[in-house]
């Protein structure tokens, strides 16, 4: 994103309030610069209110812009809008999507078909060892893991998944995105961000309202497939995640446990009220596989659009963008049978890193490539 744009977009964020008069703004003008250069008439026909409007015309939300402006200047830090076409296609369904992601990593993890998997905070050891081994081996068999960062199972969930080969894990906060909760799970936020994805909607530097961490819930059942609870109580936030996983389509998954474990009645719950009963992580992966089709169709229409970024050399000397045929047909050249480096596709096809990703993404939801330590490969002929 051009500063300009990404000024006008923290400037839509720091105005704070409902966030759907914002978005139908974004919808109506179609970029954050034209939003907030429609004018006072165009804010208020969109449905902001007195404080937005005030926001958007003066000074004021000045300090959390310059805030998250030093916060994107860092490296892998990045601001993903309501209006950018590499906001999460799956996030788009849901009820109240957010403005805008902040995201320390990978924002194309977001992409990438993932299961949520999350529980109690005091969770026993067993959930833990199941919470852990579930998503080590579900995120072995090519699946992201996304969880919550929080104690209990969201951590073991993390763990289990960063133990596993080329394992993607993303959390998904409550809390600003620069503002790691709990405190000692700094260490494993910073292992995240730096081979998976921490994402956010609350600006760095900012103070998350009482209700952010069930508000949370929406996204982290937002960008996943299906859900899965390994442990929770009778009343339990992840159970608001089922819910809001279920009213979005996505499947619902709960763990079995003891009737004398109390950390088992809200899976037990969730089971007679319909969630898929499961007891290997194979039947989560088989469950969702076939919903992996859906992201597969989202991102053609992505690479069918502009492509992020500066774009390959043909790019530079013309000013224009290639056919996305032209640039998956010289990616697929540059690909082999021996196992190749980011770096070396980058030189043999002249495109961006982030454009390859993009599109070798795509190819292994088709089942074309295959990864491994970070390199890839033909996994078939053409």
């Amino acid at each position: 994103m051009d500063p300009d744009s990404s000024t006008a977009l923290l400037r839509l964020v720091a105005a704070g309030g409902a966030s759907a008069p914002r978005r139908a703004l974004l919808d109506a003008h179609g970029n954050p610069v034209a939003a907030l250069a429609a004018g006072p008439d165009a804010w208020r026909d969109a449905g902001l209110d007195r404080a937005q409007r005030a926001v958007f015309a003066g000074s004021a939300g000045s300090r959390q812009v310059a805030l998250a402006q030093a916060w994107l200047a860092m490296p892998m830090h990045h601001v993903v809008g309501w209006h950018d076409p590499d906001y999460p296609a799956l996030l788009r369904r849901v009820a109240s999507p957010p403005l805008a992601l902040f995201v320390a990593g990978d924002p194309l993890l977001a992409w990438h078909p993932g299961v949520a998997v999350v529980g109690s905070r005091t969770a026993t050891a067993g959930g833990l060892k199941n919470a852990s081994d579930f998503a080590r081996a579900m995120a072995t068999s090519g699946l992201a893991v996304a969880s919550g960062l929080a104690a209990g199972i969201d951590t073991a969930a993390h763990l289990g998944a960063l133990a596993a080969p080329d394992g993607r894990t993303l959390a998904v906060l409550g809390t600003a995105i620069d503002d790691p909760y709990p405190r000692r799970n700094t260490g494993l936020y910073a292992r995240i961000a730096a081979s998976g994805a921490v994402i956010s909607e609350h600006a760095p530097g900012s103070t998350p309202s009482k209700g952010a961490f069930p508000a949370r819930n929406r996204i982290l059942a937002g960008l996943s497939l299906g859900t899965l609870v390994v442990e929770a109580a009778w009343r339990s936030g992840a159970l608001i995640t089922a819910r809001l996983a279920a009213e979005s389509g996505r499947e619902v998954f709960a763990l079995p446990g003891s009737i004398h474990n109390p950390m088992a009645r809200g899976c037990h719950r969730l089971i007679r009220d319909g969630a898929a009963l499961v007891e290997t992580p194979a039947e989560v992966v088989r469950a969702l596989a076939p919903l992996a089709t859906v992201l597969g169709d989202a991102l053609r229409s992505r690479l069918a659009s502009p492509m992020s970024g500066a774009g390959s050399a043909d790019q530079a000397s013309t000013g224009h963008d290639p056919p996305a045929g032209h640039e998956h047909h010289r990616l697929w050249q540059a690909l082999g049978h021996d196992p190749t480096g980011m770096d070396e596709l980058v030189l043999r096809t002249g495109l961006t890193a982030a454009d390859l990703s993009s599109m070798l993404l795509f190819m292994e939801l088709e089942g074309r490539v295959s990864v491994e330590h970070g390199r890839y490969s033909r996994k078939s002929c053409q």
